[in-house]
């Protein structure tokens, strides 16, 4: 069997190719080892981890939906509150509601002698605004009065009732009552710390 020029052209042309490819794999070698990498978790862990992150997933839109239904109960809550620029001005209102309720009381009830409270915080985002009225009426009228005064859309309440002695024949009674009210927080002074003015 005789080899061809062709056939000899064809081993030098493999002969080449070999010897370049067996260059290349030598010079593409890299002298450190190859790094292993590990699994940071093992299946289970992971599959547990899955597990986990679905029921979380699964949980979020219920939990957004009972943030929308606070956030309206908080707001509707919130139309009580006394809407003013100034604690004296919240305290003005007060007192508008205080002679409203006395008026329509029959007979009519004079709100007189009023007296400001001086504003407070109420829990850590509310204020309180308070004043105090005195009236002369006959004790169910004075019931009436404290009943009306709970049906007021605004957050008021009475923090303070004084009930004197009748000494007349009409049977009227000197009353005091304190009433306060919720305000936000933004219309309460600043308290001002030690060496400010």
């Amino acid at each position: 069997m005789t080899i061809g020029q062709r056939d000899k052209r064809a081993l030098a042309v493999l002969a080449i190719a070999v010897a370049v490819i067996i260059l290349f794999q030598i010079s593409s070698r890299d002298s450190s080892p190859a790094a292993v990498v590990v699994a940071a978790d093992s299946v289970p862990a992971a599959e547990k981890r899955l597990a986990r992150m679905r029921q979380m997933a699964a949980l979020t839109p219920g939990k957004q939906a009972a943030l929308k239904q606070v956030a309206a109960g908080l707001e509707q809550r919130e139309k009580g509150l006394i809407q003013a620029d100034t604690a004296a001005q919240a305290q003005a209102q007060l007192l508008q509601i205080l002679r409203r309720i006395g008026r329509a009381q029959t007979p009519v009830v004079d709100i007189r002698g009023n007296e400001f409270g001086q504003p407070k915080p109420f829990g850590d985002d509310y204020g309180e605004v308070s004043v105090s009225v005195s009236m002369e009426c006959g004790i169910e009228q004075v019931v009436n009065v404290l009943a009306d005064l709970t049906a007021q859309p605004e957050l008021i309440a009475t923090t303070d009732l004084r009930i004197g002695a009748t000494s007349n024949k009409e049977k009227l009674v000197p009353v005091r009552v304190t009433v306060s009210g919720l305000v936000p927080k933004r219309l309460l002074p600043e308290k001002k710390g030690p060496g400010q003015f």
